[in-house]
């Protein structure tokens, strides 16, 4: 009887050593996901931070371009309420093609493009968005081991259970990386058929030769 009872709670603490072991992987995977969404938010901000600056700076040299001006802040401002990774990665799409309506305007301005305030904030700004690109690469990595850990057996016996459930990735869509030029091999005009060719003129009656001519 004694025997039965020994292996009864064998089996229980390796059950309970067993569980905890997915559970304690699970928590370290979903910390390393929260984590590097965090630097994510911090370049995030980073970059807002440089738009109202950059804004002004073009708006000294090209005032008239209000529309483009007021474009920006609007997807900005909706880039900064954004919740979450997939909402997030949306407004950040419509403000690249905000920014990038923004930089086409100066590149009308030969001053604007050599003034040293527009190439700093340019050049931070680029940073920035390098600095983006590596932490969405980390944080999708990231995220892609989460959500196959808890989709994978075992441990998608007990994700549920504990409230682990599948995170968003960070992919941000600009249409106009997303856009396929048209490539079309027609040509512009069907060509104009070959004119018909002119017909030769009449040869000319050679004149009679003297054995030809009558005697009188």
């Amino acid at each position: 009887m004694l025997w039965v009872v020994l292996v009864l709670v064998a089996i229980v603490l390796v059950l309970v050593l067993w569980v905890t072991g997915i559970y304690n992987r699970l928590v370290r995977t979903r910390n390393r996901v929260d984590n590097a969404w965090a630097q994510i938010e911090v370049q995030l901000k980073r970059r807002h931070d440089l738009i109202p600056n950059l804004v002004e700076t073009v708006k000294g040299y090209a005032a008239h371009e209000r529309g483009t001006f007021e474009a920006v802040t609007q997807a900005r401002t909706a880039a900064q309420q954004a919740q979450g990774p997939a909402a997030a990665a949306q407004a950040e799409g419509i403000l690249n093609q905000a920014l990038g309506r923004l930089f086409a305007v100066a590149e009308a301005y030969p001053e604007l493009k050599a003034s040293q305030n527009f190439l700093d904030l340019q050049g931070q700004l680029r940073d920035t968005e390098d600095q983006i690109a590596v932490a969405r690469q980390v944080y999708n990595d990231t995220v892609l081991t989460f959500n196959n850990a808890i989709q994978t057996f075992p441990a998608v016996m007990l994700a549920n259970s504990f409230g682990f459930s599948k995170r968003e990735f960070f992919e941000i869509e600009d249409a106009g990386d997303r856009a396929v030029p048209q490539v079309s091999f027609a040509p512009d005009a069907t060509p104009a058929a070959p004119a018909a060719p002119n017909a030769p003129a009449a040869a000319a009656e050679p004149p009679p030769s003297p054995s030809d001519t009558p005697s009188a």
